[in-house]
């Protein structure tokens, strides 16, 4: 381990080596010639971040942007949930009907390990990576919210949906820069795999995720 240690540093040493001593990194402008925007119009970012999550083994529900709780509402009754928690920003209508619903204002891990699931928003959603971004805003909820229940339930509206990575990252710039709240990328189920790649879902967070895609 302090062999490879001294080899690594060495070369960060040598690669530094014409580098003045004054120098920042800030006074070195960076190249970014990778595409910053898509150009893919709605349905196909749809159909692209459906394609990726279920890709993922999550499981997508497309509906009309006026059933989102209906929608939810059959999701939990699908999945035999009787309660869930949702952030207190979740709109109303959003929220199912049949189970009981918490509002989350600071449960504790143990009670949220009780609940059967959650259901939140989020900040947008990356279709070239079937990548949910939360931000821990009213819709999104607090990052523990999201992890301990077993079942997520997360609704995008089309509105939300991007195509590349610089243009989820642009739309939380108030989020980051202006409030410095955490960040939780969510890629399919909570998933990991031993040194044989068997697949074991539920280890770091729910073994379920349901997206309703809206709009």
């Amino acid at each position: 381990m302090s062999d490879a240690r001294d080899q690594i540093l060495a070369r960060i040493r040598g690669a530094l080596g014409d580098v003045p001593a004054g120098e920042r990194a800030d006074d070195v402008p960076v190249a970014r010639e990778y595409r910053r925007a898509g150009s893919a119009g709605v349905d196909e970012l749809v159909e692209l971040l459906t394609e990726r999550l279920i890709d993922y083994h999550a499981e997508v529900r497309r509906v009309p942007g006026d059933q989102i709780g209906d929608a939810v509402s059959r999701t939990c009754a699908d999945r035999g949930l009787a309660c869930v928690a949702v952030p207190p920003g979740l709109p109303a209508s959003w929220r199912p009907s049949g189970v009981e619903v918490i509002e989350d204002g600071g449960l504790s891990a143990r009670e949220l390990d009780a609940i059967d699931g959650a259901v939140t928003g989020c900040a947008t959603a990356i279709a070239q990576t079937g990548t949910l971004v939360l931000d821990g805003q009213e819709r999104s909820g607090r990052r523990v919210l999201t992890l301990v229940p077993d079942h997520h339930i997360c609704v995008v509206t089309v509105d939300q949906i991007v195509e590349l990575v610089p243009e989820g990252v642009a739309a939380l710039d108030a989020a980051v820069g202006e409030r410095a709240v955490p960040v939780t990328l969510v890629s399919g189920p909570s998933a990991s795999s031993d040194i044989e790649l068997s697949r074991v879902e539920g280890v770091h967070g729910p073994r379920n995720l349901i997206v309703v895609i809206a709009g």
